[in-house]
């Protein structure tokens, strides 16, 4: 069953292949120059991001504070899916080592640690600057 499985898969891709021709293809080379000549040089800074209108006003900075803070939220998150890599501890500014320490421990410890901080950012969620930039491999410690 499995090679009669692959031979069809190898046919309709054999097909497929036959059927897509390149020269049909073409390139308007002089509508791309005009493109690029007409086109606005914008720039992508998040300064000018809220007034030039790529982000919503209460997007600003302003708004959002200063790029020290950290969402508990985004934390807690990234703890649920990714903890055992320990990409939590890299959004809160915790050093390399400590995400190595994660991967080389089986996901901090086969699981554990990572477990234990999701807890605990979900109870302290109101003020997690005691976890941000915590050079420690227990951060709750």
């Amino acid at each position: 069953m499995k090679k009669l499985t692959f031979l069809i898969l190898l046919f309709v891709t054999v097909i497929a292949v036959n059927q897509a021709n390149a020269s049909s293809y073409s390139v308007d080379e002089q509508a791309i120059d005009q493109l690029f000549e007409n086109a606005v040089e914008t720039s992508m800074a998040l300064a000018n991001s809220a007034e030039s209108g790529f982000l919503p006003a209460s997007l600003s900075p302003a708004v959002m504070g200063s790029a020290g803070e950290k969402d508990a939220v985004v934390a807690i998150v990234l703890d649920f899916f990714l903890g055992g890599l320990g990409v939590h501890r890299f959004y809160l500014g915790t050093e390399t080592l400590t995400g190595i320490g994660y991967i080389l421990t089986c996901g901090g410890i086969f699981g554990i640690v990572p477990l234990i901080d999701f807890v605990v950012l979900i109870i302290d969620n109101k003020d997690i600057s005691p976890y941000i930039d915590n050079p420690k491999f227990f951060m709750w410690n």
